[in-house]
């Protein structure tokens, strides 16, 4: 039988994504003890030179959190890698979203607030978590979010 959060994301249409290789020196994950550490994914690259798009100018908001989504569509890909599937996660217990902003955009918490609610559909109240939601300069890749997340596992 599937796992339970694998079904319920199909049954929203949805599937994890192929996981890639991390572009440095650093793991995608790091389990210690009884907390899982995901490192931060962005989404989308842009390579190349020129102007990186900023959320509040050439990114929508809509875009902005379509973007979060996919990194939490991502993150999830990363959980079952780690964990082998979903069943021993306890807790999703702190997410950090940073949203590549023009200096006057604040609806940082609703571009991050797509990662959270994909969270608590896959898992239930076990996706509820702590959350902070900030704005920065820039992002590597030309970002125009990264999220990184902390998981509560058995």
């Amino acid at each position: 039988m599937d796992d339970p959060v694998v079904q319920r994301l199909q049954a929203l249409g949805l599937s994890l994504p192929t996981l890639t290789p991390p572009r440095g020196r650093f793991q995608p994950f790091q389990l210690a003890g009884s907390m899982l550490y995901l490192s931060g994914k962005g989404a989308p690259a842009r390579p190349g030179h020129g102007q990186v798009p900023k959320v509040g100018a050439e990114v929508s908001i809509e875009q902005a959190q379509a973007h979060a989504h996919d990194v939490g569509l991502y993150l999830l890909a990363v959980i079952q890698h780690a964990l082998g599937g979903f069943s021993r996660v306890r807790q999703v217990v702190k997410v950090l979203g940073m949203v590549n902003a023009t200096p006057d955009f604040t609806r940082h918490t609703e571009v991050i607030d797509a990662c959270s609610a994909l969270f608590v559909q896959a898992l239930g109240e076990r996706g509820e978590h702590a959350r902070s939601a900030i704005g920065v300069g820039s992002l590597p890749m030309g970002f125009a979010v990264e999220i990184e997340a902390i998981v509560a596992v058995d």
